[in-house]
């Protein structure tokens, strides 16, 4: 699949989009996620255009042939959205289609209405955003990375040494380091951008670990279990787990910021050791010893020395085992000089400083070692993890229409050859609890109702627009693959579904002749369709209004491939300028309650020119109405 052969794209608008996203494969893979807000932040390209893009690349756009089928579409597929647990699922719904080949659909979608699983913490995979320290140094262009890091192009006269200055390098190509120094790695030109860049592949893994997990204990067992098989992967729980286990890093960590507190803590702890030793010790002078002490005082100093130094060289030899057994735990060798020796003792800073150096440098190292070896194992099973996920999110979309269907009662649809025919179907998108109603049209109706044209007349608000809404669901649903909300039903496979909305009113001249055109053609034409239209008669006067149907419904009757249902209130005046009689059914009001609300059978009546609304209303007005507008209402009741 290519970018311009969705309708639409031209060259400029294909070269934008992939310019944008770095691949063409990329741009296709969000449509496809159902990510077109992501396509939308393109600059020229609407979040309208980009949602058309999607739908034409999921499916078959032009089956939702009016502005009317496409809204109703919409309204049906964020309904069975909200039953969705994860946002990328929510997305990819929203894009859901019309397909030519519904039955692995069918297959798929019975599979999932009889498993109970929800699965939580989904999302389709996402990069990291960001830059990183790792310098790549290659001979040959590596464009994907200058959104990530610094890509450096050595020239004839530059060896692998004049990079020596940068701490993290990936040398891509030959003359590289025969010894790779510490922090660098040296790949063949044909490495993959996950190993030049393995803090990306590492961290594509942790920033996308929570869906991942899901990948490593999904359940396994028959029906819709079995579709699990091919992107479970148990084997990544030990991976995973490692890249979360920083243990050794840590224990670095922790072993340098206990480094200084502890020194001088045993700093201290020297000094009240030797004054704790020093209490009872006593020095005996000889008058032989003061007399050379006064003609030389480093005698004196000798001697005080020889009865402290015990004392003093056992504090700091307990101290430096102190801190030894601390840098020993990370394998990090305690030089003695911690201390100095003359009184009073401090911490040599020179020496300690080291031993921080080392520490870092020792941690950086352990940090870079497990890197690189978690990205060497990570980055062959990127591609497949990417794709189990997006897998799964299509699996979880399964899912979320079996919840759907269970919650509203729907049933899988038989598909036959020609028309509809619903039993107790019923209107999800409208207030309150829908009445279910039983309706058919065409070949695939019940006996007397397989009629490819049908009139339906009735009461204002009896539910004629529902009605025709129901139908237009059924058909959208049907050619998804999907359940519909019915008892059962039977639903003709066609190649295009017309909803025409009621007019705002009389149109225009130039707008009529437009209107009319749009209709002939609909008409005319010899694919297979379903035409639901809604009081066609208002785009002009009523007189011409019923002729100018009846032109049309004799035209979409001319072809086998058509079913054709409007509601109108100009049923008679329609037969007549047809010559001839048409199938006509009702919706009608019986009258009206102790509440004086209209008591309306939902379920239009086969050959019945249903009473119009406006007498039950006027008898209404009767009832509630006082004084002469009483009178008034009366007078008018007497004409009906």
């Amino acid at each position: 699949m290519v970018l311009k052969a969705l309708p639409g794209v031209g060259a400029g608008l294909a070269r934008k989009l992939t310019d944008h996203f770095g691949t063409e494969d990329k741009v296709l893979q969000l449509l496809a996620d159902g990510q077109t807000e992501v396509i939308a932040e393109v600059e020229g390209v609407s979040l309208k255009r980009a949602d058309s893009l999607a739908r034409s690349l999921n499916g078959i756009e032009d089956f939702l042939a009016t502005p009317e089928s496409l809204r109703l579409h919409k309204e049906l597929v964020a309904s069975i959205a909200t039953h969705a647990v994860n946002a990328s699922t929510r997305s990819r719904l929203r894009n859901l289609m019309p397909v030519r080949d519904i039955d692995s659909r069918r297959e798929i979608i019975a599979q999932a209405m009889e498993c109970d699983m929800v699965i939580e913490g989904l999302r389709i995979p996402t990069d990291t955003e960001g830059n990183y320290e790792r310098v790549v140094v290659s001979k040959q262009p590596i464009d994907d990375l200058k959104r990530f890091c610094r890509v450096l192009t050595p020239s004839d006269q530059e060896t692998w040494k004049d990079y020596k200055v940068f701490k993290s390098v990936t040398w891509v190509g030959a003359d590289g380091p025969a010894q790779t120094p510490e922090g660098w790695l040296v790949l063949p030109e044909n490495s993959s951008i996950d190993m030049i860049l393995p803090e990306k592949c590492v961290g594509w893994f942790e920033h996308n670990r929570d869906s991942l997990e899901l990948l490593t204990s999904l359940p396994e067992g028959d029906g819709f279990y079995n579709h699990y098989d091919e992107i479970r992967m148990p084997q990544l729980q030990e991976l995973l787990d490692e890249m979360a286990n920083e243990a050794d890093a840590n224990a670095i960590a922790d072993v340098r910021d206990k480094l200084w507190p502890l020194a001088k803590e045993l700093e201290k702890r020297i000094h009240d050791e030797v004054d704790q030793s020093m209490q009872n010790v006593k020095l005996d002078l000889t008058g032989s010893d003061m007399l050379e002490a006064l003609a030389d005082a480093a005698v004196l100093q000798r001697k005080l020395a020889q009865q402290t130094s015990d004392a003093i060289e056992q504090a700091i030899e307990s101290a430096t085992d102190e801190i030894a057994t601390l840098l020993g735990s990370v394998g990090v060798r305690c030089p003695r000089s911690i201390f100095k020796t003359e009184w009073p003792t401090k911490v040599d800073r020179t020496t300690l400083d080291g031993i921080d150096s080392q520490l870092e440098e020792l941690w950086k190292t352990t940090q870079s070692d497990r890197l690189i070896s978690l990205a060497r194992r990570l980055a062959p099973l990127k591609s497949k993890c990417e794709r189990s996920l997006r897998k799964l999110v299509e699996l979880d979309q399964w899912l979320t229409i079996g919840r759907w269907a269970k919650s509203v009662d729907a049933v899988m649809p038989e598909i036959c050859e020609h028309g509809i025919s619903i039993k107790a179907g019923r209107h999800l998108l409208i207030d309150g609890i829908p009445d279910p109603v039983d309706y058919g049209l065409g070949k695939c109706a019940n006996s007397g109702d397989k009629q490819s044209i049908a009139l339906l007349t009735g009461a204002n608000s009896g539910g004629k627009t529902t009605m025709l809404e129901l139908l237009a669901h059924c058909t959208i649903l049907a050619h998804m693959g999907l359940p519909v909300p019915a008892k059962s039903a039977k639903v003709g496979k066609i190649e295009s579904l017309h909803v025409l909305a009621k007019a705002g009113g009389t149109q225009s001249a130039g707008a009529l002749e437009q209107t009319l055109l749009q209709l002939a053609q609909v008409v005319s034409n010899e694919n297979s369709k379903l035409i639901l239209a809604d009081e066609l008669e208002a785009i002009t006067e009523p007189g011409a209004g019923a002729r100018i149907i009846a032109g049309m419904l004799e035209a979409a009757e001319s072809h086998d491939g058509t079913c054709m249902l409007l509601v109108t209130h100009l049923a008679p005046a329609i037969i007549e300028a047809a010559g001839r009689e048409l199938r006509t059914d009702g919706i009608e009001a019986r009258g009206l309650d102790e509440n004086l609300e209209l008591i309306v059978d939902r379920t239009p009546r086969r050959n019945h020119l249903a009473r119009s609304t406006p007498e039950l209303i006027v008898r209404r007005l009767v009832e509630r109405s006082n004084g002469e507008a009483k009178d008034v209402f009366k007078s008018i009741l007497g004409r009906f």
